[in-house]
């Protein structure tokens, strides 16, 4: 960095900027000038340098004090290169914060498999990509989800069936401990740190340990769940489903997800209902709705009819002079509610059918009939024209 240039305007911010203002400004142009996405840019790799310096600077609280009252130039800063020029570096392998940028444009032309993954490397400096550690702490296990398709009858009346269930569950080996005991040892990998450094070209990090998980110690592993605390296997579940459910109800079994780590609880088993549709019966919500079929002498003159329900044959009452789409409730015999503890109501919608005329003495009673009423039906509409 030139001994001209303002760190603070190197990144973009006001002296008064707070710890995380610089920090976002670090990232966006960290992202953008790196030299992995400007292949061959050797402006943007120098911009990336810049960037860079500033930020172990800027993000240190002291070196942020320091140079706030003396500059970079000044002996007392006590930052790399002080005193002299800025933009020399002070040997082969001047390192900013634990990451060497001497040779940067060498980790780029190296390629991402250079050193364990240049990209793997980036991509955990900022937080994508790269191996996910082990919890070190308990984590409640995972819900699991199941959908289930079940006929129109056994949702009406509920049912109860048997699913082959895969989850994860405590070891029995190691109690979920992941351990069969014994001492513990130092971890081989980073000699009991918790951090291992992994280089691309001349590029330096320092990395958790994925051995030990950052923790330094290895126990000795469980066989039976390598290390896990829980193993898989297919679980024979019993389910009840109440009556009235329906396409989308959700029903929730405790503790028949996955086993959680370290003692934690588990999850939860959720099932989801699909239900089939009746060639009859059509269901609203807790209500059933038909459709029955009258004789026009029916309607005109009332009746009481039969219609099925869910429940069986029950008898309902046409009154005089129905017209043809008319809707009568037949009061709770709907659906069950298991979770209202009530039930819906079945809507019969009637459809007049016109009489068929095989015989001449069917055809003059329908002529009396229209003489007896010369009303026009249409009449209502016409006067709306």
């Amino acid at each position: 960095m030139a001994s001209n240039e303002d760190y603070y305007k190197t990144l973009g911010v006001s002296r008064s900027a707070a710890a995380e203002e610089i920090r976002k400004a670090y990232r966006r142009l960290a992202r953008k000038h790196h030299p992995d996405l400007n292949p061959g840019d050797k402006a943007a790799e120098e911009r990336f340098k810049k960037v860079q310096g500033a930020y172990d600077v800027l993000s240190d609280p002291k070196k942020r004090e320091a140079y706030d009252q003396y500059g970079f130039d000044s002996p007392q800063s006590g930052f790399p290169g002080a005193g002299t020029h800025p933009g020399r570096q002070q040997g082969p392998n001047m390192d900013f914060g634990g990451f060497d940028f001497s040779d940067f444009a060498g980790a780029h032309r190296e390629g991402p498999d250079a050193g364990g993954g240049f990209r793997d490397l980036f991509g955990q400096f900022f937080g994508k990509g790269g191996r996910q550690e082990r919890p070190s702490a308990p984590e409640k296990g995972a819900d699991l989800e199941y959908g289930l398709n079940i006929d129109f009858w056994q949702a009406i009346r509920g049912t109860q069936v048997k699913l082959q269930i895969a989850r994860q569950e405590v070891c029995a080996s190691c109690g979920g401990k992941g351990t069969s005991g014994g001492q513990t040892t130092i971890c081989p990998e980073c000699n009991g740190s918790g951090q291992v450094m992994q280089q691309a070209g001349a590029m330096r990090f320092n990395l958790t340990c994925q051995t030990c998980g950052g923790k330094g110690q290895l126990r000795n592993v469980c066989s039976a769940c390598r290390g896990e605390g829980r193993i898989s296997r297919t679980e024979t579940v019993e389910v009840r489903i109440p009556p009235g459910a329906q396409t989308g109800s959700r029903l929730r079994i405790p503790a028949k997800g996955n086993a959680g780590t370290m003692g934690a609880p588990p999850g939860d088993l959720y099932i989801t209902t699909h239900v089939a549709s009746h060639p009859f019966f059509h269901r609203e919500a807790d209500n059933i709705e038909i459709r029955v079929p009258i004789t026009v002498t029916e309607a005109g003159l009332g009746t009481k009819i039969e219609v099925p329900t869910i429940d069986g044959r029950a008898l309902l009452k046409i009154p005089q002079g129905t017209q043809n789409g008319q809707k009568f409730r037949m009061r709770e015999k709907g659906v069950f509610n298991s979770r209202k503890n009530n039930r819906g109501d079945q809507i019969v919608e009637v459809q007049i059918m016109a009489p068929k005329v095989h015989d001449e003495r069917t055809k003059e009673i329908l002529r009396e009939l229209a003489q007896l009423n010369p009303e026009d039906p249409r009449a209502e509409i016409w006067s709306q024209v």
